[in-house]
């Protein structure tokens, strides 16, 4: 029993040990941050979502500076709000920023093991499978390819928000017909079938339950050996939400690949359709079903909760400030014929107004106020402090784009800020490869691939909804632009409008 129990003590104090001997090895390299208790601030911070560690964070770094330290896991992870800083890590070193850290250990089964594009780490397997995405279904021919469908969505979004103001006063709650829209969009972009209503809810409800567990379960990923006996329950429906969401896409992705053999005349290449032959370079095999419903399913969220949320924030604004509206319609009345009852696609590159007006709603209100976590290779110098090897490495996208230094009025909506003197386009360079200035896509080698796809989206619909509806706020009830944290930021009351056919002049 004495021999037991020594052994017991020495584990113990071995854990505690090894994180304090390599905290005092390191605290006078590393970015400042607040003191840390191994073990014990690691299981509080993790308690903790990135909404709740946020304006922690903004006051740390009122005291600390624009790059700081907190002792979260293993690694210690440093947050940086600085422009300059992002740049020089994300551009200028952007190889050695490049890495993600390991997938904690919910998202490591959500991932299949990191392997998809956002958490596979820098390597072979990533360049494959994101080039797979950007020169296949990405491809400007390719994307252009499906204007079709967005004409087919979009006359579904225009029913859904007529019927819903036909069915009563108070305002249309946009963000559900917003959502089903662009899930209708993304899932033929995915198995390349127009679905049925009820399929297409069913997909919906898997994937919003899963990505809103993850503040649920995140206790999980504190000493996962221990939760796991300790948390047995949780773990269960943590793996039920998972099952539920391969019983809803796995027979998609199967029908798919049967209709591949017998391809019909109207058969048009979709995302899945591209996975089944890729061969992964580091173990020479192919993609497993449980891979491909990771990367089909990290396709559907990235492509429909950001620009689902973007679209609701943009449109908030619109109903707020009606001269917005006003200017907008009016640019569009310049390009489109009065009697045309759809802004076409090859219209937008004439409007430089709804560029502008993206671009504003993106900087203001973007849809995630960090971007993934990133990890480094290798030991850097930043700032004169070391970010050590495989430390984390966090972003926060929205102080970037509020910098009073930058932006006059930065949390004003303005969108002539994006337009030369002339009222033109200014060719603002979202990508951040020659300043950052605004990254809601991120920059450098892990920017978001489809980010020309979202911009798309969003000025294909804005346009659209201005030119079909005339957008006006609900009597005695003011548009709140308070925030809530999801899976991406939404609105915490979310935009209630009333929306009428445009009368024609």
């Amino acid at each position: 029993m004495e021999t037991w129990l020594l052994i017991l003590t020495t584990l113990l104090l071995s854990l505690l040990l090894k994180p304090i001997l390599s905290l005092l090895l390191t605290t006078n390299k590393l970015p400042p941050g607040p003191i840390s208790v191994p073990i014990i601030s690691s299981f509080l911070w993790l308690r903790k979502s990135f909404s709740e560690l946020e304006p922690i964070i903004r006051n740390l770094q009122a005291r600390y500076g624009p790059i700081i330290t907190l002792r979260i896991g293993s690694r210690p992870a440093v947050f940086i709000s600085n422009r300059s800083l992002a740049h020089q890590a994300l551009i200028q070193n952007g190889a050695v920023f490049a890495d993600r850290p390991p997938a904690l250990a919910t998202n490591k089964i959500i991932s299949s093991n990191q392997h998809n594009i956002s958490s596979a780490v820098y390597g072979p397997t990533w360049r494959l499978l994101r080039r797979n995405l950007t020169s296949e279904i990405l491809h400007p021919s390719r994307v252009k390819s499906y204007s079709g469908a967005r004409k087919w969505v979009l006359d579904i979004l225009a029913n859904r928000l007529t019927e819903s103001q036909s069915n009563g006063g108070g305002g249309v709650k946009v963000v559900d017909h917003f959502q089903y829209a662009m899930f209708c969009l993304l899932v033929l972009m995915c198995f390349g079938d127009k679905l049925d209503e009820n399929q297409i809810n069913k997909i919906e409800e898997v994937q919003r339950r899963l990505l809103l567990s993850f503040s649920r379960f995140n206790i999980l990923n504190f000493w996962p050996s221990l939760t796991k006996i300790v948390l047995k329950n949780r773990w269960q429906e943590f793996f039920r939400i998972r099952k539920a969401q391969e019983d809803v896409l796995l027979p998609l992705i199967r029908a798919r690949k049967d209709a591949n053999v017998n391809k019909s005349d109207d058969y048009v290449l979709s995302y899945v359709d591209t996975l089944w032959d890729l061969e992964l370079p580091d173990e020479k095999r192919k993609l497993t079903e449980d891979e491909i419903i990771s990367l089909c399913s990290e396709f559907l969220n990235a492509g429909t909760d950001t620009t689902s949320t973007a679209l609701q924030w943009i449109m908030a604004n619109i109903v707020k400030y009606p001269s917005v509206q006003e200017r907008l319609r009016a640019e569009i009345k310049g390009v489109v014929e009065e009697t045309e009852e759809e802004v076409k696609e090859e219209d937008l590159q004439k409007m430089p107004y709804l560029k502008a007006v993206v671009l504003e709603g993106l900087r203001r209100h973007p849809p995630g106020h960090f971007v993934l976590p990133h990890s480094v290779t290798n030991d850097v110098v930043l700032d004169g402090y070391v970010v050590p090897k495989k430390g984390t490495v966090n972003f926060m996208v929205a102080d970037m784009g509020w910098d009073p230094e930058v932006w006059e009025e930065p949390m004003e909506f303005k969108p002539e800020r994006f337009l030369s003197k002339e009222g033109g386009d200014q060719g603002f360079d979202i990508t951040g490869s020659r300043e950052i200035k605004m990254m809601p896509f991120g920059v450098g080698r892990r920017i978001c691939p489809g980010l020309g796809l979202a911009v798309l989206h969003l000025e294909y619909f804005v346009a659209n909804l201005v030119w079909k509806f005339e957008w006006r706020g609900v009597e005695g009830e003011d548009v709140d632009f308070a925030e809530k944290q999801e899976f991406t930021m939404v609105m915490r009351n979310p935009l209630k409008a009333n929306i009428s056919p445009r009368v024609m002049r």
